[in-house]
């Protein structure tokens, strides 16, 4: 899709809103890759020292899964052609661990929009957003905060 009849606005947002995304796969090769090189630690990368961790098993790096999280949130699509673009993040939780085999899915909620006082041309949207395993266990939150332009006239 292209072109500004794609876009989402300001204005087109509505406090409550839900969107979905997903799935992705969490696999075992991805989990290594991004350990070696992120986040190095024996519980992300050797299943046997994994089992005697608070973990009880291998686990993606809690950055792996918010990258994950970030890639069902781009392919969400919440702004339509407009671009998700963040002023910050709150109350970013790892609530349980992400292990390779796991199938993540992500829910998106608008929970907060502020019309810019100082930028008419944009407003600011708070979102809640979950991810979940394939039982539907969530196993990570944040709550993004992000600009989103406004609708011009004649558009």
């Amino acid at each position: 899709m292209s072109g500004t009849a794609d876009a989402v606005y300001f204005e087109d947002l509505e406090v409550g809103r839900t969107m979905r995304a997903g799935p992705i796969d969490v696999t075992l090769e991805e989990v290594l890759a991004f350990a070696r090189a992120y986040d190095p630690q024996p519980f992300h990368l050797d299943e046997a020292a994994a089992l005697e961790s608070p973990f009880r098993g291998l686990a993606a790096s809690g950055w792996h899964t918010a990258a994950l999280a970030m890639r069902l949130f781009v392919e969400m699509r919440p702004f339509g052609t407009n671009p998700i673009l963040g002023l910050g993040v709150d109350e970013l939780r790892w609530l349980a661990p992400v292990r390779p085999g796991d199938r993540l899915t992500l829910v998106g909620e608008v929970i907060e929009l502020l019309p810019s006082r100082s930028r008419p041309d944009r407003g600011t949207v708070r979102m809640q957003l979950v991810a979940s395993n394939q039982r539907g266990e969530p196993v990570f939150a944040n709550r993004p905060i992000l600009f989103v332009p406004r609708r011009r006239p004649g558009l």
